[in-house]
């Protein structure tokens, strides 16, 4: 029992110790099967960073194939030192190509030197992989054969312009390199600067083998500027040098940003500390690279190869640029598998004895089918996803970093989608954001935690030279005194609000006025001029009464208006007393007068309707009732009419109507009484019109803009006179347009205050304001003073100041209340009436209607009665002849005129309705002539008699009076 688990054992180590020798001679089989593929490194083996990339790249292959064995291929790398020039790298280039004849090259590592092996890598159609080279300018569509494992510059201009936006400054200045390095990505920043309004106001450009002097004159230079926001662009050891110069020379202090690039930012963690301590408080953007297992655990490996193999003073740090050649080189090893490259050869060239050493290149018959593979591969890296478009990686999330201490600390993120956000778990990607509130906390330099403002009136340059012009008139809007010693005192209304604004600063800003005159002080142009002079740098600000127009807009910027705007004619008023002959129909206008007339006219016609067959009144003579009519309607204008009305739809009617004669005559009154006591001035011209055809001389202020606006209304330049002052301006308004004055004046409203109220009673403001914008300050374009100047004159104009400075200078508005635009209307118009009138159609219009349904329904028998005699002509005119008759059924007719009790108009009544009654020929006894029935008697005879004759009968009939006599009247038909 104890030899059975002795043999067991013995033939399980027999069985391992076989399996083992078999994995052994596959092994090596496999081994023995492999191709090596040659493959060309271009880097410059003289600093740091080449011996870091060239460790990854050996790590890499050598990691990779001891988990891929059973690849078939194996990368052989040749190395060649480019001796950190653009001819050396092209050198080992040709060498690689036409003695090696390798099937890729990884580098150059600087763009300076890529530009001529992308061109050898198209001739030999060799790809040409750099992972360092990050120029814009080498577009990988100039070669199909030139493949950047890297990001592109230009990629990392969105974040840098985030950055600026979401601090709010307005001027940016870029430091970078003089070579295709520096240069490449100047274009893109300018141009996402310029989309967010941001000024590039000035280029620092710094040679690469630069001296510290060459760096000290130029930082001098940016101190005298404005501007305190740089952006830094270039290598490591330059970029450093740059620092600790800023850094002595006090640019490393409170109110100064510094925004590095990536080709710094990649690098900060493997710097020395006291490289650290000349740039704390930067702001820089790097191209974020996940924290994996996979990293932290390649970056132990490659600590522990470095201690292994480098002597302590060459130990270059693990950086992005690292990463980058780790990767390129999988992907290279993976494509040149997936290519099948086992039997790479180039296609030898036809050249003779004298041909170059470029003609003497072949072209790789694998070429075509690498760059295929290569440009299909992708893979999870150590730098994070591997996958090409066009030749080249694509944008990743940026980080945005603070440099703090001996390191640097992530204050943010910024992604194409959404802008910077505080971490890169953002859902929603719809919203891109450029807010402040998203980064944490930051230093700055001079260890503050405030923003700087991004510009600061230097302390080494001259104060703010401010323009101001000259003029003789309108000193309260702008004076300059000249003392013996040839200085300058300037004082009025803008000046004191210039002052205010300037003073309400948060900073302080010290300036200076310089009058804009001639050695004899006369004024040295005109406002254009003047605004020009800021264009060209003479000045750096304009204080006074200028205009904002815009084609000076077009080169200077303008602040918020800091008055009132408009242009408005100013003509003479005249008293008008002479022409009130006929100033009793002024108070209404023609309109009003019309529509009361016609009004008058209806309500007459409509009583007349609703009283004619029921009130004697209304009765007798055509041309009696026409008379009536006017008579009774235009007596209701006084409440005199004497006739009284019995209808109750008329008394309906006349009570609305009263009222709105009663609104109307008192209204008539208060405006005539005006007219006649109080308003008796009228402007001498009211329209610009009648200016341009009766060609009027018209004034306006010399140097002012009013010209060129006179101009373009057609005004002939001939008829428009200049004046400088208030006194010359009335002088030329006395002289009048026929003795070389002027009959208007156009003017801006500041000006037109100022006048009015030293003239108030002599002259006004009549026809339309033209627009304009007001007065303001002006500055340079791009002016970082601007806005926060802007935001001041908000302040100053909304508070007490503005008004304590107004009555300084310009006095108290309200002293002259009587010359503003007399020219308005004195006359009622009908849109102030137009609802009564409205009220009294629909009263009577309503009424009216009620009378014509009454009527209808009461001889509803004529128009229903049918036959061929009864035509609708017919029963129209039976209609309006009974219209015409008096209505006896209505009990205004049923009273005795003379005191009577009405009896025998009632007998007469019933026997009217016997008659009707009885088809045959009757005899009617007419009451006494002088009977209260007689008339009554007579009105209903003649209808009913006549009626009654179309029937063929005779009716006999006694009407008695009341003293009982009678009489009798016989008709036969």
């Amino acid at each position: 029992m104890a030899k059975e688990p002795v043999s067991h054992a013995l033939f399980c180590a027999l069985f391992s110790i076989l399996s083992f020798q078999i994995f052994l001679m596959n092994l090596g089989m496999a081994q023995g099967t492999t191709t090596d593929i040659s493959v060309g490194v271009v880097l410059d083996m003289d600093i740091p960073v080449s011996q870091m990339s060239l460790n990854c790249i050996s790590m890499a292959l050598s990691e990779f194939y001891a988990t891929h064995g059973y690849y078939k291929t194996r990368l052989a790398l040749s190395t060649r030192d480019s001796n950190g020039t653009v001819i050396g790298a092209a050198a080992a280039a040709l060498d690689l190509l036409k003695n090696v004849e390798v099937q890729a090259i990884i580098g150059p590592l600087f763009s300076v030197q890529a530009n001529f092996l992308i061109e050898l890598g198209d001739k030999a159609q060799v790809p040409i992989i750099t992972f360092s080279a990050t120029s814009p300018s080498l577009s990988s569509r100039r070669s199909p054969y030139f493949i950047r494992a890297t990001l592109n510059d230009s990629s990392q201009v969105q974040p840098i312009a985030a950055i600026i936006e979401a601090f709010g400054w307005r001027e940016v200045v870029p430091i970078y390199v003089d070579n295709e390095f520096g240069e490449g990505m100047i274009p893109y920043l300018t141009d996402a600067l310029e989309n967010i309004n941001v000024r590039v106001p000035y280029r620092s450009v710094i040679p690469l083998l630069a001296s510290d002097e060459q760096i000290v004159a130029e930082l001098y230079k940016l101190m005298t500027m404005q501007t305190r926001v740089f952006v830094v662009h270039m290598l490591v050891p330059l970029g450093f040098r740059l620092f600790a110069k800023a850094q002595q020379l006090g640019m490393m202090t409170e109110g100064y940003a510094w925004i590095i690039t990536d080709s710094m930012t990649d690098v900060l963690n493997s710097v020395d500390p006291s490289v650290m301590e000349s740039m704390l408080g930067v702001i820089g953007v790097q191209s974020y690279v996940p924290k994996t297992d996979e990293l932290d655990a390649f970056t132990n490996r490659y600590k522990k190869r470095l201690l292994q193999n480098n002597p302590p003073g060459l130990r270059p740090g693990l950086d992005t640029f690292g990463l980058r050649a780790y990767d390129s080189a999988i992907a290279l090893a993976i494509a040149v598998e997936k290519a099948k490259l086992t039997n790479a050869r180039f296609k030898k060239p036809n050249f003779s004895g004298n041909s170059t050493e470029l003609e003497a290149i072949g072209v790789s018959h694998s070429g075509p089918r690498l760059i295929q593979a290569l440009s299909s591969t992708t893979f999870r890296g150590l730098a994070g996803n591997f996958q090409l478009v066009e030749g080249q990686l694509q944008t990743p999330p940026y980080q945005i970093i603070n440099v703090v201490g001996p390191g640097a600390r992530v204050i943010g993120y910024w992604t194409k989608e959404n802008g910077i956000v505080k971490g890169l778990n953002v859902t929603n990607a719809n919203t891109y954001s450029t807010s402040k509130s998203n980064f944490a906390p930051i230093i700055w330099p001079g260890d503050t935690t405030s923003p700087p403002k991004g510009w600061e009136i230097p302390t080494n340059e001259k104060k703010l030279r401010v323009g101001v012009p000259v003029k003789d008139g309108f000193n309260e809007f702008l004076r300059i005194t000249w003392n013996p010693d040839n200085t300058t005192k300037v004082e009025g209304y803008c000046i004191d609000v210039f002052d205010a604004v300037i003073t309400s600063l948060k900073y302080a800003v010290p300036y200076e006025y310089i009058p804009f005159a001639k050695p004899d002080h006369e004024s040295a142009g005109s406002y254009n001029d003047l605004v020009y002079q800021v264009h060209l740098g003479n000045f750096d600000a304009v204080a006074g009464d200028v205009t904002i127009v815009g084609n000076r807009s077009q080169y200077i910027d303008f602040t918020l208006p800091y008055t009132e705007s408009g242009v408005s004619m100013v003509v003479p008023i005249k008293d008008d007393k002479s022409k009130n002959a006929w100033v009793f129909v002024k108070p209404l206008t023609w309109e009003l007068w019309l529509t009361s007339f016609c009004s008058f006219v209806f309500i007459g016609i409509l009583i007349w309707i609703l009283e004619h067959r029921i009130n004697e009144d209304f009765r007798g003579p055509f041309w009696y009732q026409v008379g009536m009519i006017f008579w009774f309607a235009f007596s209701t204008m006084v409440f005199a009419h004497k006739e009284k009305v019995v209808s109750n739809l008329a008394r309906f009617v006349l009570i609305i109507w009263f009222l709105v004669v009663l609104i109307l005559t008192q209204s008539y009154t208060a405006s005539l009484a005006s007219m006649l006591t109080v308003q008796q001035l009228q402007p001498t011209v009211t329209d610009v019109n009648e200016l341009i055809r009766n060609k009027e001389y018209v004034g306006y202020q010399e140097g002012s803009f009013v010209y060129g606006l006179l101009k373009r209304l057609n005004f002939d330049e001939s008829r428009l006179l200049p004046y400088n002052s208030p006194e010359q301006w009335d002088e030329l308004f006395f002289k009048g347009t026929g003795n070389g004055g002027i009959a208007a004046a156009f003017e801006e409203i500041p000006y037109i205050n100022v006048f009015l109220a030293k003239h108030c009673s002599k002259y006004t403001t009549v026809g339309p304001t033209y627009k304009t914008d007001g007065f303001a300050f002006v500055f340079p374009i791009g002016s970082p003073l601007v806005p926060d100047v802007s935001r001041a004159i908000l302040n100053i104009t909304e508070g007490e100041k503005m008004v304590e400075i107004e009555k300084k200078w310009l006095g108290d508005k309200t002293k002259c209340t009587n010359s503003v635009n007399l020219l308005s209307s004195d006359s009622l118009g009908l849109d102030s009436f137009w609802g009564l009138f409205m009220i009294v159609g629909i009263t009577a219009i309503s009424a009216c209607m009620i009378h014509v349904i009454r009527f209808l329904h009461d001889h509803w028998h004529v128009i229903v009665d049918t036959g061929p005699d009864f035509t609708i002509l017919s029963k129209i005119k039976e209609l309006l002849r009974r219209f015409d008759n008096k209505d006896l059924s209505a009990h205004t007719f049923r009273k005795d005129r003379n005191g009577g009790d009405g009896e025998a108009v009632e007998r007469a009544m019933e026997s009217h309705e016997n008659i009707q009654q009885r088809p045959s020929s009757f005899t009617v006894a007419s009451p006494p002539t002088n009977s209260p029935a007689s008339a009554v008697f007579s009105d209903y005879s003649e209808q009913n008699i006549s009626f009654r004759r179309e029937q063929g009968s005779s009716v006999e009939t006694v009407i008695r009076n009341s003293q009982g006599e009678a009489s009798q009247v016989t008709a036969e038909s």
